[in-house]
């Protein structure tokens, strides 16, 4: 007896309709005594014996129970001259009635735990049972009378069987194929190339559980169904969105929702008139579904705190500065974990009650100032209040925030970048015993290492994203051909956090390995882009999915940190996405020849130069450069060269008066002890200290034996500064300034008749010895 497919409905939609009609059996849950007698006389080896036979006299009074089970194995698929399976599957009846006896009710009355302590979770369990009464192999059928005659699908507490060869006992293999190789075939051409044997399960079950083998039954209303049924749950799940987006390209039913799609959970402990106000508010609300999600999650909190701490109000309209007040106190006292709906992940991670951090309290208070600021312009609720001022961030909580880049060290990120650029297929990240094709993880990692994008960018990048401009010399011929020299590759980037889409310049090695991607990605489905709401082809997708943009932080980085022999984390916390973008944003700033600002503002696609400084931070090292080549100490401090007469200290007669100290002056000698003091020293009046070099006292002096050769530092001022820096017009500033200023000797430079123009001291560098004067000046 074969099931046959007929066509019901005002739309002709064809619907399976399964040979066994249980409406056409007495279905009557409790036995009669004539029956419990009956079944308790029968057993495996009568039935062996006689058979499963209605018309035979001993089973007569069960006779409403064997009919419906021989109907239904007679409804099964099997090779016709397979004696060992038609012997198993009369012992599964048997097995059957003689459960019937025991717990003295009909099969029609039993409960999914019923037919579960029957099957057991696992063959092995199921032989060790009654492995000593009926044929081993005897399970498989059991499910099967289960399926048909007690509507059981509770498969997921079976523990494993052959999901395919059920369907196809059940349904017939043409039909089972059929919808298999159909739906396989648009799988591969997406990239499920292997697993074959576990898609076809989760095919099969599926058609089990919609009890139809025919793939127009399967619309997007059975297919919601089937998503929450507990028998599709863990793994089952997560291949059931690529069996629902291959059921949708064949034209049965519509994608798979997303998961902001699915809807939010329902909010638990809120008034009702509040969480009345937060689902009108979310749905009206023209933010992105992500952000409203979030959203949404911290007003059901103040909900919560709501009903905790001011049960007398129950919806927005009655808040008052007052109660803004106290949430405002209460954020800033608050742990984690408090007025939440669930804590399950937060006591996972040793999270809960530690304080809130700065940047949370903050968003705390952003979102009912976002909240109330709406209400109050769409009128549903009286302006008590400004939001903006009675809910603000406090000064001592936004003193605690602000940008923090945390730039990686240069030999962490070195080793990453090596990591990165020698990935081998035994490197690759697996999840649930599957990984990603290498080229795409090897154009993911390239991406992040080289583009200085954001992880949501990178994983919302397009097909073609990669264009190439050569500059490069005509070939000579009429072929019109251009033999390339530098190769310039552009990325695009898509609309983006901050702004609208724009193209950046990156490094070939990234183009190159997002080519070879391209070249071995399978055609996948257009999808949806919930920044832009349109359609698109993404780069990084797989099996008719995105690659999530988390996936960076969950896989590629601690790959890399493996490969690379560095730990996760450094002194600045764990390495993230988003540090690569920071990092590479200050290499480029601190480069041999950095980029401006301004070409980071616009290479990182920020809006302002502002936004661009919080990532271009100058290194240590580019600091360190910057100040010696400004010469700090070079403006502030002259070195000169001091001779020092030996013979006039060691014969005393320095400590009589006779000079022993002779400061070089270019043009002279300088016998003034506190040369330093003097304010002439930088533009020398000639006073009776000064000896010229060209006088015999100064031929002289450098013709002495024992002359010691020092070195003085001589701090400057502003005005010598100036005359050293700016030339001959500060110079002459300078000595207009020091026209009646007394010289050591006593008479000012007016009195002794000095000449309005004077030659700069010499400069000798401390490092080299060199001596330096004005241009134009003898020294």
């Amino acid at each position: 007896m074969t099931a046959q497919p007929r066509m019901t409905g005002p739309t002709s939609s064809p619907t399976w309709a399964s040979s066994v009609d249980l409406a056409r059996y007495d279905r009557r849950g409790l036995l009669t005594e004539a029956e419990a007698d009956a079944l308790l006389a029968f057993s495996i080896d009568r039935l062996r014996r006689d058979g499963l036979n209605v018309d035979a006299v001993p089973l007569l009074p069960i006779a409403r129970l064997v009919r419906p089970l021989t109907d239904a194995l007679a409804s099964l698929q099997w090779p016709p001259d397979d004696h060992h399976q038609r012997r198993f599957a009369r012992d599964a009846a048997g097995l059957v009635l003689i459960r019937c006896g025991e717990l003295r009710r009909a099969f029609w009355r039993w409960s999914a735990d019923d037919w579960v302590d029957l099957v057991d979770t696992s063959g092995a369990d199921f032989r060790r049972s009654w492995g000593g009464q009926i044929g081993p192999n005897a399970r498989p059928f059991v499910i099967a009378l289960a399926y048909l005659l007690g509507e059981f699908t509770a498969f997921d507490r079976l523990g494993r069987f052959q999901r395919p060869a059920l369907a196809s006992r059940v349904f017939g293999a043409d039909p089972v194929d059929d919808a298999v190789r159909r739906i396989c075939t648009v799988l591969a051409d997406w990239g499920y190339r292997r697993d074959t044997d576990r898609l076809a399960a989760v095919i099969c079950q599926t058609l089990l559980l919609n009890r139809s083998p025919l793939l127009e039954d399967l619309s997007t209303e059975a297919l919601a169904a089937l998503r929450v049924h507990p028998a599709m749950s863990g793994q089952w799940g997560k291949d059931f969105y690529g069996l629902q987006r291959a059921i949708a390209a064949l034209g049965h039913a519509d994608p798979p929702p997303s998961r902001h799609e699915a809807g939010p959970a329902a909010m638990e402990g809120v008034p009702a008139s509040w969480a009345a106000s937060v689902e009108h508010w979310y749905a009206t609300s023209t933010l992105t579904p992500k952000i409203r999600s979030g959203y949404r999650s911290v007003l059901a909190k103040i909900g919560r705190w709501l009903a905790a701490e001011h049960s007398e109000i129950t919806e927005p309209g009655q808040w008052t500065r007052q109660t803004c007040a106290s949430w405002v106190a209460a954020v800033d006292r608050m742990t984690v974990g408090d007025f939440s709906q669930w804590t399950y992940g937060m006591r996972s991670q040793n999270r809960l009650g530690k304080p809130l951090t700065p940047q949370t309290k903050s968003g705390y208070l952003k979102v009912p100032r976002a909240f109330f600021r709406d209400l109050h312009e769409w009128e549903l609720i009286p302006r008590r209040f400004d939001p903006a001022h009675a809910l603000r961030t406090p000064r001592s909580v936004r003193a605690l925030m602000g940008p923090d880049p945390r730039v990686i060290a240069d030999g962490i990120w070195a080793k990453l970048l090596w990591a990165g650029l020698n990935l081998e297929p035994g490197d690759l990240p697996t999840a649930d015993g599957r990984t990603y094709p290498v080229e795409l993880i090897r154009a993911i990692t390239l991406t992040w290492l080289f583009a200085g994008q954001r992880s949501d960018e990178i994983a919302r990048l397009r097909v073609g994203c990669i264009r190439w401009q050569y500059d490069g010399l005509p070939i000579p011929g009429d072929s019109g051909e251009v033999l390339a020299r530098d190769a310039v590759c552009l990325l695009d980037v898509p609309t983006h956090k901050t702004g609208t889409a724009f193209t950046k310049p990156v490094d070939p090695l990234l183009g190159q390995a997002i080519e070879a991607w391209q070249a071995s990605r399978p055609a996948q489905p257009l999808m949806i882009d919930r920044k832009t709401n349109e359609y698109a082809d993404f780069l990084f997708a797989h099996r008719a999915r995105r690659v999530a943009k988390h996936y960076i932080n969950t896989a590629i980085i601690p790959m890399l940190c493996r490969k690379a022999g560095v730990p996760n984390s450094d002194v600045r916390g764990n390495i993230t996405s988003h540090r690569a973008r920071s990092t590479i944003a200050s290499q480029l700033y601190n480069a041999k020849e950095p980029m401006t600002l301004f070409e980071l503002q616009e290479w990182l696609g920020h809006r302002t130069p502002e936004a661009t400084t919080h990532y271009a931070k100058l290194t240590p090292n580019t600091l360190a450069r910057a100040y010696n080549d400004a010469g700090y100490f070079a403006r502030n401090v002259r070195t000169i060269e001091v001779l020092v007469d030996r013979d006039a200290v060691t014969s005393g007669a320095a400590a009589s008066g006779e000079p022993w100290q002779f400061y070089d002056l270019g043009h002279g000698w300088c016998t003034y002890t506190f040369f330093e003091q003097c304010q002439h020293r930088m533009a020398c009046a000639r006073c009776d200290f000064y000896t010229p070099k060209e006088s015999s006292k100064g031929q002289l002096l450098e013709a002495k034996d024992n002359l010691q050769k020092m070195l003085a530092s001589i701090p400057l001022t502003d005005d010598e500064r100036a005359a050293v820096d700016d030339g001959q017009a500060a110079l002459d500033k300078l000595l207009d300034r020091l026209a009646d200023v007394p010289t050591p000797a006593g008479p000012t430079p007016s009195q002794i008749g000095a000449p309005t123009t004077a030659t700069l001291l010499p400069v000798i560098d401390l490092t080299t010895g060199a001596r330096s004067c004005r241009p134009g000046e003898p020294c």
